[in-house]
């Protein structure tokens, strides 16, 4: 056994000739444990969040998003686009078109999203677990296209979910100039009666600005005839997305992009990413901090063991040996500490997970009645890696010093 690390261990578990130094002992134990225990569980918060976002997006949103790298449409009976029909990994190609439009309900006024759809759009995602109301889903027949809104959006327009005027949608005419004395003409109208559906996809993005209706219209409306804004597929069980999104990426080349579910919402996710790095940094900081109690806990013993340096030196051992024993008892302090807040976090994530312990109040609408928790392998990883190097550097020059200053 390495004779450094003997000494150091006995060190730490040894009872001290002054009990305090002891108790100061377990108090950087206890520091540490507990700063990892934070960072544990304040990185598996985040992720439950993330992963709880992820399941509403699932609705809305498709497995792989095709949309064009420049402008906003693209041309949808592009050979490269029809080739994705043959595919055999593809079980569903869906196109959409959305655009920018204005909606008006009687004397109320708001800006929406027009996001045109083909039939098989219900196919495509699990979109009826977010639709409320009492009708069938059903974007156009022979007499009258329909229109699903988000449920923010029918408040701002005070319609009701069954509104018995139609939505009147007006939106410019592509290349037209406003005639000042009859501005109407530069633009397009059309309109959407009521479906008796919403959906609610509790996100603001959508639920406030997104209205749902056939591809018919919206080309109508904004002028389009084969154009689309984007390619959405539904890929058969077992294909992995990332790879399928590497291959179409090949071969689509440079003009499209293949947006996945979470590149769909980067900007969501992104700022939930750049949310839990300031967590993670400040965490760190109260982290050195507490690693000044293994500091201490390491002067105090220099001075209680200078006579059993004195007795190691005529033993034979080395300057060296005996300043390692210092420094492996701060790292084992650090180690034992990473350890017992880690066993400690993630059980406290999974008691969290099964029960509840800890729950976001009864002010307000939630979705979840106690904070989400998921521990990932890979964040659980980067803790145990920070504590442990936070660890080491932090004892290393202060050891090397106060060992010259007090034993040399």
């Amino acid at each position: 056994m390495n004779f450094p690390f003997y000494i150091a261990r006995r060190y730490l578990f040894s009872k001290k000739s002054h009990n305090a130094i002891n108790v100061i002992s377990a108090i950087s134990v206890c520091g540490v444990a507990l700063a990892t225990l934070a960072l544990v569980c304040t990185l598996s918060v985040f992720n439950g969040f993330q992963d709880l976002v992820s399941t509403f997006f699932t609705a809305f949103d498709p497995q792989l998003k095709i949309v064009p790298t420049t402008g906003k449409v693209f041309d949808g009976q592009d050979r490269r686009i029809l080739a994705l029909y043959e595919m055999p990994e593809v079980a569903l190609v869906s196109e959409s078109l959305e655009d920018n439009a204005l909606v008006q309900y009687q004397d109320r006024q708001a800006m929406a999203v027009i996001k045109g759809v083909e039939d098989n759009f219900s196919e495509l995602t699990p979109i009826d677990t977010i639709l409320f109301g009492r009708g069938d889903l059903i974007l156009h027949d022979e007499v009258a296209d329909y229109a699903i809104p988000g449920i923010q959006l029918l408040g701002a327009l005070g319609t009701g979910i069954r509104f018995l005027d139609p939505l009147e949608i007006y939106a410019p005419k592509r290349g037209a100039k406003v005639n000042m004395a009859n501005p109407a003409t530069a633009f397009n109208s059309g309109n959407l009666f009521s479906s008796g559906l919403v959906f609610a996809v509790n996100q603001e993005k959508y639920d406030g600005s997104y209205i749902i209706t056939s591809l018919q219209f919206a080309r109508r409306l904004f002028q389009y005839t084969t154009e689309v804004s984007a390619v959405n597929l539904k890929l058969k069980p077992g294909i992995h997305i990332g790879d399928m999104k590497k291959r179409l990426e090949e071969q689509l080349g440079d003009e499209f992009k293949v947006l996945d579910r979470y590149e769909q919402q980067a900007d969501t996710f992104r700022i939930m990413e750049i949310e839990k790095l300031i967590s993670y940094l400040f965490l760190t900081f109260i982290l050195m901090i507490a690693c000044f109690n293994v500091i201490g806990s390491l002067s105090m013993l220099i001075i209680d063991k200078r006579n059993d340096v004195v007795t190691l030196r005529n033993l034979g051992a080395s300057e060296k040996q005996i300043l390692r024993i210092f420094l492996f008892e701060g790292r084992l302090i650090s180690f034992i500490g990473a350890v017992a807040g880690i066993v400690l976090g993630v059980t406290l994530c999974w008691l969290q997970q099964e029960f509840g312990l800890i729950s976001l109040g009864n002010s307000g609408n939630f979705i979840v009645d106690a904070y989400p928790v998921s521990v990932h392998f890979w964040d659980v990883a980067l803790v145990f890696a920070t504590v442990v190097i936070v660890g080491f550097l932090s004892v290393w020059y202060p050891v090397r010093y106060l060992f010259k200053k007090m034993l040399l």
